[in-house]
């Protein structure tokens, strides 16, 4: 559509490579697969027909139908076949190498099955306990369309979200974590998304743990090796509001918000909590903002990313308002 600082098999690639080498450090998730085979001994149910039909029994041996724990699953072996298909055609050759290598070590797991049909790939569901392997999927199917949802006319349909205030905060929190996550990744940095914060509670009352309100961050960066820890907070609003007694002034929600974020967080044991830095990031309503405060030692940012500029445009916005 624009000028973009990825060809879309680039792109893909990228995101795909950095959620399975995700899975991989964390485990692949294990299936169950149907066999029947003849056994020395009773597993799972016994086809009795088939025991009596060969005289199985009479050899010691016996037919069952059992389910196996394996890799070689469905989802897994989508994810190997995209990776094989990416590698062909990405432009990138250390991308390139990149993902055949991670092929190589699907297989190498026993991931060795073909690519599964869209009937089989159907009948797969996600629980709580391999719920992260949900966007390594949706970008393993991206792969074989090698297509991006726009508002244009073309030959397939999407439906159109709902454009509520909600979704599109969320839209803009999840866009942002996301283009974090998969490029500072790379570059030593820890992003940690939708993680919750505890408070530092040293007394407290029976009822209050059903009272005191939860703190969930949208984005936590943290680079050890250079000792830089930020709390970001997505907000799809107007970074001013009008005041008491100003046209302009930032919100004392917001403000308040994030300074909860870092106070409450400091820990002795935790040399990071002590400098930690705040980054509060609007998209831009009319004017653009980047002003800064230092506050009992914690910088707290202000800033705005125009989203109405191309994307290598925004994508310089998100990593200049990092650096410091």
């Amino acid at each position: 559509m624009e000028d973009s600082p990825d060809d879309i098999p680039d792109l893909v690639a990228e995101i795909l490579a950095y959620h399975v080498e995700r899975r991989i450090r964390r485990n692949l998730t294990y299936g169950y697969h149907a066999r029947r085979g003849v056994l020395c001994r009773m597993r799972g149910r016994v086809d009795f027909l088939r025991t009596e039909r060969h005289k199985l029994l009479q050899r010691g041996k016996i037919a069952c139908t059992f389910d196996e724990l394996t890799m070689d699953t469905s989802r897994n072996r989508l994810v190997r076949a995209a990776l094989d298909v990416l590698a062909r055609v990405v432009g990138k050759n250390g991308l390139a190498r990149r993902c055949r290598s991670l092929a190589a070590s699907l297989r190498r797991m026993g991931v060795t099955g073909e690519r599964p049909h869209r009937g089989e790939l159907s009948l797969d569901r996600f629980g709580s306990h391999d719920v992260e392997d949900r966007l390594m999927v949706a970008a393993a199917k991206l792969a074989f369309d090698l297509a991006l949802p726009t508002e244009d006319a073309g030959n397939v349909f999407l439906s159109l979200p709902h454009r509520e205030d909600r979704w599109v905060r969320k839209l803009f929190e999840k866009g942002v974590a996301g283009f974090y996550s998969v490029v500072l990744t790379s570059q030593g940095w820890q992003v940690d998304t939708g993680k919750m914060l505890q408070w530092d509670i040293e007394d407290k009352t029976s009822s209050i743990d059903r009272l005191l309100p939860s703190m969930r961050t949208d984005i936590i960066l943290e680079h050890r090796a250079r000792n830089i820890r930020t709390i970001v907070d997505t907000k799809f609003t107007s970074v001013v509001t009008r005041g008491w007694y100003r046209e302009e002034t930032l919100s004392s929600q917001h403000v308040y918000q994030i300074y909860s974020y870092i106070r409450s967080q400091e820990r002795q044991t935790d040399p990071l909590s002590l400098q930690a830095s705040g980054l509060l990031l609007y998209p831009a309503v009319g004017c653009l903002v980047d002003e800064a405060v230092v506050v009992q030692g914690h910088k707290i940012r202000f800033a705005t990313v125009n989203l109405g500029v191309s994307a290598v445009e925004i994508r310089r916005q998100l990593l200049a308002v990092l650096d410091d």
